[in-house]
């Protein structure tokens, strides 16, 4: 397992149509993709998990990757949450 922190810099934070996007990015992803908030684990590929984080603009999470091409898949999923622009 790997992990990476990243601040969400996206105005609506990882709400809605955000989280519906970084949802559909990482479902295709091999293994176990995960958000981390203040000890909270949130299932990335789930919308409802995500959203349940509660994640606003500022705000820095951490994220898990574990599984096939882990170093690769989490350099991707923290660029995308740097990339979003709602």
């Amino acid at each position: 397992m790997v992990e990476k922190s990243v601040v969400v810099t996206n105005e609506t934070g990882l709400h809605a149509r955000p989280a519906a996007a970084l949802v559909q990015f990482v479902k295709s992803m091999p293994g176990e993709v995960e958000l981390v908030k203040e000890g909270k684990v949130a299932n990335a590929k789930s919308i409802f998990s995500v959203m349940s984080l509660g994640i606003s603009k500022g705000t820095e999470i951490s994220v898990r990757v574990n599984g096939e091409n882990e170093e690769t898949n989490l350099d991707k999923v923290v660029e995308f949450i740097e990339a979003l622009n709602d």
